[in-house]
């Protein structure tokens, strides 16, 4: 059942409460991700080796540095907009804001991961494997997050 479904004798509010606590447990999981990835990031410039990345890994380092403040962010956002928006009645519009901004943040995240983990090959073997990396990744995460959601869904229809 998706969790936007009404649940028999659930009211309005209890679905934008349920479909709220969802999508909390889901940025959970995402900024953990998303701390570890920084802090990666973060590291990596104060290494002595930081200093022998050409302009193609220096790019791409900037590039996933403000990538990750980007996914830092957008996982925030929700949590700052129920601060502000606290007890207003507006949970349902809440629910649909931050459900926009996960899936964003899914985007973001990928990206990051992706990325990182060119640059750590760029860096360790060579840049046609970093690429290779890269169209992998992209295929992986576009079978996993979007092929896959919508194989299950058809399925269950």
């Amino acid at each position: 059942m998706e969790a936007a479904q009404r649940r028999p004798g659930e009211t309005p509010s209890e679905r934008a409460d349920r479909n709220w606590n969802e999508l909390m447990q889901e940025l959970r999981v995402m900024q953990t991700g998303t701390q570890i990835l920084t802090g990666f990031l973060l590291a990596v410039a104060f290494q002595p080796r930081f200093e022998h990345l050409d302009d193609v890994q220096r790019t791409l380092y900037i590039v996933l540095v403000l990538l990750a403040a980007t996914a830092t962010v957008l996982a925030l956002t929700p949590v700052g907009l129920h601060r502000m928006l606290f007890h207003q009645h507006r949970k349902v519009d809440l629910v649909r804001m931050a459900n926009r901004l996960v899936k964003a943040n899914l985007v973001v995240i990928g990206a990051v991961t992706v990325g990182v983990v060119a640059l750590i090959l760029d860096v360790t073997v060579d840049r046609p494997v970093a690429i290779v990396a890269v169209c992998l990744g992209v295929v992986v995460i576009l079978l996993l997050w979007v092929a896959l959601p919508r194989h299950l869904r058809r399925d269950a229809d």
